[in-house]
């Protein structure tokens, strides 16, 4: 796997996203005829609590009492719900592999363009998004609260690429557990991943127990681009990898077959996931070919559960 140098490039840049909307606004006028009417029942809001303030809350939000006795380190704001239809958080990986790639696109762009079209789709739908990102395997999460709108979408895709803090996610024996005692209610959860670690059969075990409260899926990102590398004329190649920090002598053969490697192992855990009644979408990094089967798959899913 190649790395892709650290630039100031986007995973998603504004164009992206602009091409984004108007591909799923095309789409859903086949799908809602007539008039489309709000998710929301009244204007009334469910105060849930009290949490620090963070980039991109309203100055409204604040609960100028409480913050006086944090002596406005942090501030302090209320946080509301707003009655609607299920909300979606995204489960994304923000591993250091997927910052890899070849020919200057690196896998974590896949993953940050299917964030934003389930995102704006959401958008669509008035429903609430948030995000939870996951290192290493889901060694360490984070994430942001589900909120609506199209500018708390931007604001998960920033915090995605590492430019916006998150609240630390409290973890439990299991990932299900982790996971579902993050959230408030039944939630469409997108798992966007390359799946590429050691227990990654496990995990995907553990997302089926959560299937049984909220609808999982998986979004699978094909990978095998990143490891399909240059013919190289040394007979031994030193390897490092980039989360574990270890490197290891392979030869020029298993060099070869990295890529055949990389999709068999995606293929044997789109199988299991399967036989789990988990359902998988697996997608490249080719925004041309991918983003439309992406739309498509969450038009679909949405609609169903609307």
């Amino acid at each position: 796997m190649r790395a892709v140098e650290e630039s100031t490039d986007e995973l998603v840049d504004f164009a992206e996203i602009t091409e984004i909307e108007l591909r799923i606004l095309r789409r859903m006028k086949e799908y809602t005829l007539g008039d489309h009417g709000s998710v929301f029942h009244g204007t009334g809001v469910d105060f849930v609590g009290l949490r620090d303030w963070q980039a991109g809350d309203r100055m409204s939000s604040i609960d100028w009492p409480q913050s006086t006795l944090t002596n406005f380190t942090p501030m302090v704001v209320r946080d509301y719900e707003q009655p609607g239809t299920a909300p979606i958080v995204v489960v994304a990986d923000q591993s250091p592999s997927t910052r890899c790639g070849a020919a200057g696109v690196p896998i974590a762009a896949g993953i940050a363009r299917a964030m934003a079209t389930i995102g704006l789709s959401a958008v669509y739908f008035q429903d609430m998004f948030g995000i939870i990102t996951f290192d290493k395997g889901f060694a360490s999460m984070a994430a942001l609260r589900p909120r609506v709108g199209r500018g708390h979408v931007i604001h998960c895709l920033d915090a995605y690429q590492g430019r916006v803090s998150m609240e630390d996610v409290r973890s439990g024996h299991r990932l299900a557990a982790t996971i579902g005692g993050h959230l408030r209610r039944t939630t469409l959860i997108p798992v966007i991943s390359d799946f590429l670690f050691e227990d990654a059969s496990a995990r995907i075990k553990e997302l089926a127990e959560l299937s049984s409260v909220h609808d999982v899926f998986l979004v699978m990102i094909d990978s095998a681009f990143a490891f399909e590398l240059p013919d190289v004329s040394a007979g031994w190649i030193n390897a490092f990898d980039i989360e574990t920090g270890e490197s290891r002598l392979m030869s020029r053969r298993e060099l070869r077959a990295l890529g055949s490697r990389v999709r068999a192992w995606q293929d044997e855990l789109e199988r299991e996931a399967h036989q789990r009644d988990l359902d998988v979408l697996r997608i490249g990094v080719n925004e041309e070919q991918s983003l439309p089967a992406l739309l498509e798959f969450v038009m679909v899913r949405r609609l169903r559960k609307a």
